[in-house]
């Protein structure tokens, strides 16, 4: 069920017609709420995170990320349908998904905070367990919006709204947490604030109507079944946009999770020069991702194709990936920025358009999106994963050229899908 912006009522879809202007607004939310998630998560899980583990034991530093990437990706799978589920179904007079953005930020920031001070490795994995868990009670409902409340002609530019959030979020927050590796309790406390800010601010910005005079779901098998597992029917193009997507996100972050260790440990860059060549990276991919998202977008909707662009980024990003590989000199990860930032920009600036229209059934949207959120999630937990077998095997040299095998696979996955231009 959807809010028609001309009447004010809640039905099946919001068409062109109900939505001639574009809901401005509404992008408002998605790319405040968006920003201020995402900096606490990356910022603290790409750089933060890593050196309070050193400080934790340095010897495992690689063993202990990969642990914290898997563990957090099981509950992630968990969090993102039961969280979805709960958002498709929840009756209230603040709407469906304000409620949970709201209980999420809250939730996620107080779990910040155990992690910020966890005296050991397993409070650290516990507590960013927990916190993985309640990240997607923001995350599911609030890229639902896209679905419940967004006509097709905006899609693509509303996507851009999102994905120009993403990159100031993603690169942002990395870029602030470099200015605290020396202080890393103070980035932390940072970092949560703007956690704990995402859903309140969303929700405000949002103003969701209620959802009370929506029909309710009985509690049935049925109703089960379908709120709360995979989609069974109709889901051929929803599976590959799903893993072409988990291959792109695992790509990027195979390189981008563990570039502290790459800048010391394979480029050979003392604290004060690793610092500066995190904020450098994080500039110049953020700078990337924003002109180009805001480019992407509004074009994907005035050709009415979403394919092409999500292609040409996956394409983008596994030639940022590999550079490097050419050498291990500082210069080639800026490279690697600027390429893959383009790619990145124009990735998440069509990819949600693209993901809304393979969807099997409106009626669960926050959960089947937040189902295709777990190639996100999945993708910053698993490329790490990946690189930490490939450091352990064999050193950090082979990480770029497989992570630009990856990134080809989810570029032809995207390609054999049908039911999408």
């Amino acid at each position: 069920m959807s809010e028609s912006e001309t009447t004010g009522e809640w039905k099946a879809l919001v068409t062109d017609d109900d939505q001639p202007k574009l809901p401005v607004r509404i992008g408002a939310a998605l790319v405040i709420g968006v920003i201020l998630w995402l900096a606490g998560y990356l910022g603290i899980n790409a750089v933060l995170l890593p050196a309070k583990v050193v400080v934790l034991d340095a010897a495992n530093k690689t063993n202990i990320i990969a642990v914290l990437a898997t563990s957090g990706m099981i509950v992630a799978t968990f969090a993102n349908i039961i969280f979805g589920a709960a958002s498709d179904l929840t009756r209230s007079r603040w709407g469906r998904r304000s409620p949970w953005i709201v209980v999420g930020s809250v939730a996620s920031a107080l779990s910040l905070v155990v992690v910020m001070k966890a005296a050991n490795v397993a409070v650290l994995v516990v507590a960013w367990c927990v916190y993985q868990f309640f990240l997607n009670a923001i995350v599911a409902p609030l890229i639902a919006v896209l679905a419940d409340r967004v006509a097709p002609r905006h899609r693509g530019t509303l996507t851009a709204f999102y994905a120009f959030g993403s990159a100031i979020g993603q690169y942002g927050g990395q870029l602030v947490a470099a200015q605290f590796l020396d202080k890393v309790d103070l980035g932390f406390i940072v970092l949560i604030g703007a956690t704990l800010l995402s859903g309140p601010v969303a929700a405000v910005l949002l103003r969701e109507p209620s959802s009370l005079n929506m029909p309710r779901q009985r509690f049935t098998k049925e109703m089960v079944l379908s709120h709360f597992s995979l989609p069974m029917h109709g889901a051929r193009d929803y599976y590959l946009a799903l893993f072409g997507k988990f291959m792109m996100q695992s790509s990027c972050y195979a390189v981008s999770g563990y570039q502290l260790y790459i800048l010391t440990d394979y480029m050979n860059q003392d604290s004060a020069s690793t610092s500066r060549y995190v904020s450098i990276v994080s500039m110049c991919m953020m700078v990337s991702a924003l002109v180009v998202s805001l480019i992407a977008g509004p074009i994907s909707d005035r050709i009415g194709r979403r394919k092409p662009p999500v292609i040409v980024a996956s394409m983008l990003i596994a030639i940022g990936v590999f550079i490097p590989f050419v050498s291990n000199e500082p210069w080639t990860i800026v490279v690697y920025a600027v390429i893959a930032g383009i790619g990145v920009g124009a990735y998440n600036a069509v990819d949600q358009a693209l993901n809304v229209e393979v969807l099997p059934d409106p009626a669960t949207a926050a959960k089947d999106l937040g189902i295709l959120n777990l190639a996100n999630t999945g993708g910053q937990i698993l490329g790490p994963v990946i690189a930490a077998m490939v450091i352990n095997a064999v050193g950090y040299h082979l990480i770029f050229p497989i992570a630009a095998v990856i990134a080809g696979i989810g570029a032809v996955l995207i390609g054999l899908i049908r039911s999408v231009k």
